[in-house]
């Protein structure tokens, strides 16, 4: 064996495994779910004085790329009178995003996509926004206002 295959062999063994897809799935999946703990939060947060609160309730996510390909996880929903306005994870890898929230209006029977949110997008690290039909990846930062013109379609 050569001294380079020697120092490269032993430069190997040094640097620390690349951490499995298993491990990093289940990371990406802890940190979904708490974003949407953290979603809501802020949200009835925005919410305040106005009487109405966001419910939860769990939802399965199947996604090819992940171990197990499915997973739980809690969805988000506001109601008035007999329409709602859900927030609904829908994946959690696709298209250079991680943790994809589709947003829909419910009225009746009759159901109005709204848009997606993006948990992790490239560089960005916070909720991104992209209204139903736009064909780039998020645009907008999630924020108060971005939120009341979605939940604005609760009103007729």
């Amino acid at each position: 064996m050569s001294v380079k295959s020697q120092f490269l062999e032993r430069l190997q063994n040094r640097q620390p495994a690349p951490a499995s897809s298993v491990s990093k799935s289940q990371a990406d999946i802890t940190e979904f779910r708490l974003r949407m703990t953290q979603l809501q939060e802020q949200m009835d947060t925005w919410l305040v004085g106005t009487g109405l609160n966001v419910e939860t309730f769990s939802t399965s996510v199947t996604d090819l790329l992940v171990e197990g390909r499915v997973f739980d996880i809690a969805a988000l929903v506001l109601h008035i009178d007999d329409r709602s306005v859900k927030f609904v994870p829908a994946f959690l890898y696709g298209q250079g995003v991680t943790g994809c929230v589709e947003t829909a209006c419910h009225n009746g029977g009759v159901v109005t996509p709204l848009g997606r949110l993006f948990m992790r997008s490239g560089t960005v690290n916070n909720w991104a926004f992209s209204p139903s039909g736009a064909l780039s990846s998020p645009g907008q930062s999630f924020d108060e206002s971005t939120f009341f013109s979605l939940i604005l379609t609760l009103l007729p």
